[in-house]
C-alpha cells in the first residue's frame, strides 16, 4: 500500500539509495584504507615520509561516510513526509465519506490514535527499512566479499555463524519481550487511568472520606505496573548480555585466527586492524538489531490498524450513474418508508406525505416517535429500508450526495460547533461568504446585537463544542449558518428548543420570513411553533397517525388536540408561577 507514495518519488529514493551506498562503500573503505597506513608505516614496509595520501584518504573517507548519510536523509525526508500526508489525508477523507452509523459507533480518541499511530509507523517504516535494514544487508554482503577474497574460508565461516546467531537470539528474545513490554504499557495506561479518574471525581471522593481507598486502589495498580516494568528491564539486560556474548566470542575466534596470521606471516598487522574493523562496523548496526525489528513490527501493526480504516465500506455511496440535483426549488415526497438502525427494531412505518416545492409541512410527536429520523434520511446519513424518498421526483439514491446536501439547509436540535471564532463557525455554512453577508445572517438569526457586546465580538472563541455559549446562543449561531447556506430545502429540527419563550417569539417571525420561498421540514416539540404550517403531520411510534392544518386538527379532536391542550396548561401554569415569583 506504500509503494504508489514511494512511487511518485522513485528518484528522490534512487539518488537517497545511491547516497546510502556510498556510505557503506566509504564506512566499509575506512578499515581497508587503515590497513594500508598501518602496513605502510609497519617496520618490515616503512617508508621514508608519512603515507599522507593515505591519511588524507582516510580523513576523506571518514567525512564521506557522516557526509553521504546526512544527503540521504535530505533527500529522502520529502518522500517519507509526502508518504505521511497523502496517508493521513487518504484516511481523514474516508472517514468523512463513512455513514452515521459508522460515526455513532466510533470511539473518537481510538480512531485519532489509529491515523497518529498509522502515520508515524509509516515514517518508521521507511526509515528502518531503508535505512537499517537494508544498509545491514549490504554491509554484511560488503564485509562478506572482502573476507572471502583476501582471507581463508574461516573468517567468513565464523562472520556468518556468528551473525546468523545473533539474529536468531535477537528475534528470539525480542518476540518475548515485546508482551512483556506490552503487559507493562497496559498496566502503566491502567494506572494513569486509575489517577485521572481519581483526581476528576475529587468531589466524589471527598464525600465519601475515600482518600486512602484510592489511594491503595492507585498503588495496587502501580506494584502490578512495577513487577513488570522490573520484568521488562531485566529482558532487556538479558538480551544486550546475550547478542554481546555473540559478538565477543566471534570477535576473539577470528582476532585468534589472525594473530595466528601474523605470527606465521601469512597475514600483516594491517590484516589483523583490518578485521578488526570490519567486525566493528558490522556488529555496531547488528546492535540495534532488536530495536529495529521491535519498531518495524509495532509500525506494521500500527499501519496496518490505519488502513483497516480505508477498508470500512462506505454504506452511503452514490451510485455510478448518479446524478447532480438541480438546482432552484425542490419538492420533498416520502413514499411508503420504513427504515430500522438494526434490523431487529423499526423505527418508521409506511411513511406517506408530500411536501411541495415552497411549501412548509411539519412534523410533531412525542419524544422517539422517529421525528429527527426523517431529516437524517432526507441528508441521506442512512438509507431508507423500504419505500423511496424523492426530491423534484428522483430517489434521492440516484442523486450525488454533494448536490443533495448543498440543497438542504439544516438547524440540528444539538447544536455542535467548531474550536474557533463565532465568524467561522456563522461562515462555515458558505466559506466563500463575505463579511457583510455573515453579519446580515446573523442579525437575522438576532444574535449580532450579543456577538457586538463581546469584548473580541466576531473573533471571540466559542470553545470545545461551543460550551462558552449557552444552549440558545448555540443553536443561533446554528441558525444564522443556515440562514446563509441560503439552501433550496430547510430543516428546523427543534431549532428554538433551547431558546427562551421571549426570543423564541422574536425569532420565530424571523425564521418564517426565511422559509419562505424556501421548501421547509419543520421538527417540533412545540405546537405554538408550527401552527402557520401548511400541513402537519401527528407521528406516533412511527407512524403518521393525523395530518392536516393547525385549525383541522384542533376541530377533529384528535391526538394533536389533546397535544395543544397540554401545552397550553403547562403554558399557562408556567405563567402564573412567574407571575407570583
Amino acid at each position: 500500500m506504500l509503494l504508489p507514495y514511494l512511487a511518485e518519488y522513485k528518484w528522490r529514493v534512487l539518488v537517497a539509495l545511491t547516497f546510502l551506498a556510498t556510505a557503506k562503500f566509504a564506512n566499509v573503505g575506512v578499515p581497508l584504507l587503515l590497513k594500508r597506513i598501518v602496513d605502510a608505516l609497519s617496520p618490515e614496509q616503512q617508508v621514508l615520509a608519512l603515507p599522507l595520501a593515505l591519511l588524507l584518504a582516510y580523513g576523506l573517507l571518514r567525512l564521506s561516510t557522516v557526509l553521504f548519510a546526512e544527503l540521504r536523509d535530505v533527500v529522502f525526508v520529502r518522500v517519507t513526509q509526502r508518504a505521511i500526508r497523502r496517508v493521513a489525508l487518504t484516511v481523514f477523507r474516508h472517514l468523512h465519506s463513512l455513514s452515521l452509523r459508522f460515526h455513532l459507533d466510533r470511539q473518537t480518541g481510538g480512531v485519532t490514535r489509529d491515523i497518529e499511530r498509522g502515520t508515524r509507523g509509516i515514517s518508521t517504516l521507511l526509515s528502518f527499512m531503508l535505512f537499517s535494514v537494508i544498509p545491514v544487508i549490504l554491509e554484511f554482503s560488503l564485509v562478506a566479499v572482502v573476507l572471502l577474497t583476501k582471507f581463508d574460508w574461516r573468517f567468513a565461516a565464523v562472520t556468518f555463524a556468528a551473525v546468523a546467531i545473533y539474529i536468531f537470539f535477537t528475534v528470539s528474545v525480542t518476540e518475548w519481550r515485546m508482551d512483556i513490554r506490552r503487559q507493562a504499557n497496559e498496566l502503566d495506561s491502567k494506572a494513569n487511568t486509575r489517577a485521572i479518574d481519581s483526581l476528576l471525581n475529587y468531589e466524589t471522593v471527598k464525600y465519601f472520606n475515600n482518600e486512602e481507598y484510592e489511594a491503595r486502589r492507585y498503588d495496587d495498580n502501580l506494584r502490578k505496573y512495577e513487577t513488570a516494568a522490573v520484568r521488562n528491564e531485566m529482558s532487556l539486560g538479558l538480551l544486550n548480555v546475550g547478542q554481546s556474548f555473540v559478538i565477543a566470542i566471534a570477535v576473539t575466534l577470528l582476532m585468534i585466527l589472525a594473530a595466528e596470521g601474523v605470527v606465521a606471516k601469512t597475514l600483516t598487522l594491517g590484516d589483523l586492524v583490518l578485521i578488526n574493523g570490519l567486525l566493528i562496523q558490522l556488529y555496531i548496526p547488528l546492535n540495534f538489531l532488536g530495536m529495529v525489528y521491535r519498531e518495524i513490527k509495532q509500525a506494521l501493526i500500527d499501519t496496518d490498524r490505519m488502513f483497516r480504516l480505508l477498508e470500512q465500506n462506505r454504506e452511503i455511496q452514490d451510485s455510478p450513474d448518479a446524478v447532480a440535483l438541480a438546482a432552484g426549488s425542490a419538492s420533498i415526497r416520502f413514499e411508503h418508508v420504513d427504515f430500522s438502525y438494526d434490523p431487529k427494531r423499526q423505527i418508521l412505518f409506511d411513511l406517506f406525505f408530500d411536501v411541495p416545492a415552497g411549501s412548509k409541512v411539519a412534523v410533531v410527536g412525542h419524544s422517539g416517535a422517529g421525528k429527527s429520523t426523517l431529516a437524517r434520511l432526507l441528508y441521506r446519513f442512512y438509507d431508507v429500508s423500504g419505500g423511496a424518498i424523492l426530491v423534484n421526483g428522483s430517489d434521492i439514491r440516484a442523486l450525488q450526495q454533494g448536490s443533495l446536501r448543498a440543497a438542504i439547509g439544516i438547524v440540528p436540535q444539538d447544536t455542535v460547533l467548531f474550536n474557533d471564532s463565532i465568524y467561522y463557525n456563522i461562515q462555515y455554512g458558505r466559506p466563500e461568504a463575505t463579511r457583510a453577508e455573515v453579519i446580515e445572517a446573523a442579525r437575522a438569526a438576532h444574535i449580532n446585537e450579543f456577538i457586538e457586546s463581546l469584548p473580541d465580538k466576531y473573533e471571540a472563541r466559542v470553545g470545545e463544542r461551543g460550551l462558552k455559549l449557552s444552549g440558545g446562543e448555540k443553536q443561533r449561531v446554528a441558525i444564522a449558518r443556515a440562514i446563509l447556506k441560503n439552501p433550496a430545502i430547510l430543516i428546523f429540527d427543534e431549532a428554538t428548543s433551547a431558546l427562551d419563550s421571549e426570543t423564541e417569539k422574536s425569532i420565530q417571525g424571523e425564521l418564517a420570513r426565511i422559509a419562505q420561498g424556501h421548501t421547509t421540514l419543520v421538527i417540533a416539540h412545540r405546537l405554538s411553533t408550527v401552527m402557520d404550517a401548511d400541513q402537519i403531520l401527528v407521528m406516533d411510534a412511527g407512524r403518521i397517525i393525523e395530518r392536516g392544518a393547525h385549525r383541522e386538527l384542533l376541530e377533529r379532536g384528535g391526538a394533536y388536540a389533546q397535544m395543544w391542550a397540554l401545552q397550553q396548561q403547562e403554558e399557562s401554569l408556567q405563567s402564573r408561577e412567574l407571575a407570583i415569583a
